[in-house]
């Protein structure tokens, strides 16, 4: 672990039993260290184990092989300092907006008055003024996401952990959201690891792209992203942007058709 590392991971690897009682390797040897205040990205095909890496460092998952550590300490379980974005959404369809993004403060039993005061602050980082008393299911996926992101930051983690958050969007809600992920960052600073395929997505969100090979997934490349500029208008037009792309498709391409042909 370098000095200036706030996450380490030190030759990590997974595996999982199958359904049929096969012992499947889904990632072996990882080694990575992420700064604080770093947003990197973990791109690579379906199924090399880009999620399973996060659910460790979350602590969701417990770490057999190799060491996961934040701050200086080892990953053993859960924590408040890592907050997560999930893909589903995962909020509950029977609270209200308010109520979603108050859950984890209620946990913390914070007085009444900061619970009240940081929910609101958050709904208006998010945009959702006007929503507070809407349930989920009269949301947009867009909107839902945001509650869900919301809800996240309202117990203040050090560290965000985003799996696919915007995968099940549509294209036009998934670049406005891509946008209101980076004006939150800005607002908001915090070091955050996200999990994609997308590979235009890791490059206009991301600070580090750690592209990882198929399965059994390590790390094959980290490519550092120079961006000035990167939430003015058309960024994703310049020549600078396609290069980027360029440049990570062709490492990524490989190993998806090697993850398609094991399958």
């Amino acid at each position: 672990m370098t000095s200036s590392a706030l996450i380490s991971f030190d030759r990590v690897g997974h595996s999982y039993r199958s359904n049929a009682g096969v012992l499947v390797p889904a990632l072996a040897d990882v080694s990575l260290d992420i700064a604080q205040g770093e947003f990197v990205a973990l791109l690579g095909p379906s199924g090399c184990g880009k999620s399973t890496l996060l659910y460790l460092l979350g602590g969701f998952v417990p770490i057999r092989d190799g060491e996961i550590r934040v701050a200086g300490k080892p990953v053993t379980g859960p924590g408040r300092d890592r907050g997560v974005v999930f893909q589903s959404f995962a909020l509950f369809p029977w609270k209200t907006v308010r109520q979603n993004v108050r859950y984890g403060l209620e946990r913390m039993s914070l007085p009444r008055a900061e619970q009240e005061a940081r929910t609101a602050r958050l709904i208006d980082m998010v945009h959702l003024n006007g929503f507070e008393d809407h349930f989920p299911l009269q949301l947009s996926g867009g909107m839902r996401q945001r509650v869900a992101i919301a809800r996240t930051l309202a117990v203040d983690p050090a560290i965000l952990l985003m799996d696919e958050p915007f995968g099940a969007l549509d294209a036009q809600t998934r670049e406005i959201m891509h946008e209101e992920l980076l004006a939150i960052m800005a607002r908001r600073p915090m070091t955050t690891v996200f999990v994609t395929h997308d590979v235009r997505e890791a490059v206009y969100l991301a600070d580090r792209v750690a592209v990882m090979s198929a399965r059994p997934g390590h790390i094959k490349e980290v490519v550092t992203i120079d961006l000035p500029g990167r939430t003015e208008p058309g960024v994703q037009k310049t020549a600078a942007f396609g290069a980027y792309v360029e440049r990570l498709w062709g490492l990524v391409k490989n190993e998806a058709v090697q993850a398609a042909a094991g399958r």
